[in-house]
């Protein structure tokens, strides 16, 4: 019992004096440490992303010195470009400041044991040196600042293009302003960065961009336009006033202000009256007597009132309407199909004397007639007309005239068709060649009364000669008639005809015997038939 006593007396002892070696080590450890971090960095200790675990104040500093001399700024443009300045070039160097002994002493060294297996991040206001002149010769020499690389910004505008009016985007451009790109380089130098990105305030920037209020504005005005269309309605034809044709006409000022160029708008409505006025045009006309004659002259036809046209176009432009319509007419005809005569019209062949009434196709009256006195010069005006009036009954007065009829019925200016009941109920034939009327159309009192009751004012009248005929009453001279025989100008076409004649002859080579015209219009002799 008393030697397990003992025993257990010793191993208390050495249980203890074992405890007590561990706890001195462990103390010395903890105070040798201790006093190592007072002049030492802790471990997992970096400035500025270098490593300066376990170094003295100097140690670090040597350290970042090193680490400076490496020292290389990347810059990248907007494109992706990329220039570097080399620290090297600039002289860069580091200068302690004592800092690094300052962070030393604020590391409570005996407080390691929380803090040795942490990672820490110190900075430094580091001293920095550079020369500042070899940092500009740097600036200057970037590729990224010489003239021919660089482009200017361009402002966003308003274009035409094949589908009209479109803003055309701004330019960025890459044009640096070179006292921003140095003071941005020179702050990266001082702060040690390693690189950075040109930023939008280092360029010139376009004054107007495509988000520009006075520009969309000027588009919306413009859109607002293209959004008219009209369609004009010419019964077999159709025009269509759309942006393809508005955009011509629009004008847009350096202030972007949207006009409209009235005079091209002008000429639009003119090519539309020179296509589809039909006043006075000569008409191809299939007779009663089956055969095909041209008529010219007269005032019958569609005549486009341009003024009054153009501007009801221009407002519904402006406004922008869609619609189909009508053009403003100042006259109308019946029809606007090819054959604007329509097939109801008072037909008069002057030189067979004879009046035809058709209505709807059908004729409804036909009767022999007596025109104006060829003898005279007072022939009857030929050309397309329409019924202007009706009037009964009427007193038809000349110079040295006034007849009493009971219908008149005028379709050329006071040239008219009555009934003349002085003819007795002879007309036809060749009466009219010496004693024909003033110019009106005598017809029997039956056949006026039968054609004033059926036929409508606005009528066409298709009236024609078959031959020239000398016309010299005014009435016919300023009908614009198309059988109008003009003695002056049919002498100087005959004239200009045997002149054309005589110079033709006189260039054309004498052709004798043997001889015949070469292809260069000279003349050759006929090479001999070789003998069989």
């Amino acid at each position: 019992m008393v030697r397990r006593k003992k025993k257990a007396g010793v191993l208390r002892r050495s249980l203890l004096s074992a405890f007590a070696v561990i706890a001195f080590l462990v103390l010395g450890i903890y105070i040798f440490f201790g006093i190592y971090f007072r002049n030492h960095f802790f471990y997992q200790t970096s400035i500025e992303d270098v490593d300066v675990s376990g170094m003295t104040a100097e140690d670090a500093a040597e350290e970042l010195r090193s680490e400076v001399k490496d020292y290389l700024l990347t810059m990248y443009d907007r494109n992706g470009n990329s220039y570097q300045i080399l620290g090297a070039s600039i002289d860069y160097d580091y200068q302690p400041t004592g800092e690094e002994e300052k962070l030393i002493n604020e590391q409570k060294s005996f407080l390691w044991p929380a803090k040795i297996t942490k990672d820490k991040k110190l900075d430094v206001d580091k001293s920095i040196t550079y020369d500042d002149a070899l940092l500009q010769e740097e600036i200057n020499d970037l590729g990224c600042l010489k003239e021919d690389y660089m482009k200017k910004p361009t402002d966003a505008f308003i274009q035409m293009t094949d589908n009209g009016y479109e803003i055309v985007p701004e330019d960025q451009g890459n044009y640096l302003i070179k006292d921003k790109l140095a003071a941005r380089v020179k702050a990266a130098v001082d702060a040690g960065e390693t690189e950075f990105t040109f930023t939008d305030d280092l360029y010139e920037k376009p004054e107007v961009t495509s988000d520009d209020e006075v520009l969309t504005a000027c588009m919306d005005k413009i859109q607002s336009y293209f959004g008219a269309e009209i369609t004009y309605d010419f019964g077999e034809d159709k025009e269509v006033v759309d942006k393809s044709v508005i955009s011509s006409w629009i004008t847009i000022d350096e202030n972007y202000n949207v006009t409209f160029d009235e005079d091209k708008a002008a000429s639009y409505v003119q090519s539309l009256a020179s296509k589809y006025n039909t006043y006075g045009d000569e008409r191809e006309f299939k007779t009663s007597k089956g055969d095909t004659v041209t008529i010219g002259g007269g005032d019958y036809g569609w005549v486009i009132d341009k003024e009054a046209e153009l501007e009801q176009l221009l407002q519904e432009v402006k406004n922008g309407d869609v619609k189909t319509r009508e053009p403003v007419y100042s006259q109308t005809a019946v029809s606007r199909s090819k054959n604007d005569i329509g097939d109801t019209y008072i037909e008069i062949d002057y030189t067979n004397q004879h009046l035809w009434y058709y209505e709807k196709g059908e004729l409804k009256l036909d009767t022999d007639i007596v025109s104006g006195n060829i003898s005279r010069g007072n022939g009857s005006p030929d050309g397309v007309y329409k019924i202007v009036y009706k009037k009964s009954p009427a007193v038809l007065k000349g110079e040295n005239y006034a007849s009493d009829v009971t219908y008149f019925m005028p379709f050329a200016y006071n040239v008219g068709i009555h009934d003349a009941p002085w003819r007795h109920g002879k007309f036809g034939g060749t009466i009219y060649k010496t004693s024909g009327s003033h110019g009106c159309i005598n017809v029997s009192e039956d056949a006026a009364t039968t054609l004033y009751k059926i036929v409508e004012v606005d009528t066409p009248v298709v009236a024609y000669y078959r031959e020239k005929v000398k016309l010299t009453a005014e009435n016919t001279k300023i009908s614009n008639a198309y059988s109008y025989y003009d003695e002056a100008k049919e002498k100087a076409k005959e004239e200009a005809a045997k002149k054309a004649e005589a110079e033709n002859a006189a260039n054309t080579p004498q052709v004798n015997e043997g001889e015949r015209i070469a292809e260069d219009g000279s003349v050759e002799a006929v090479p001999a038939i070789p003998e069989q």
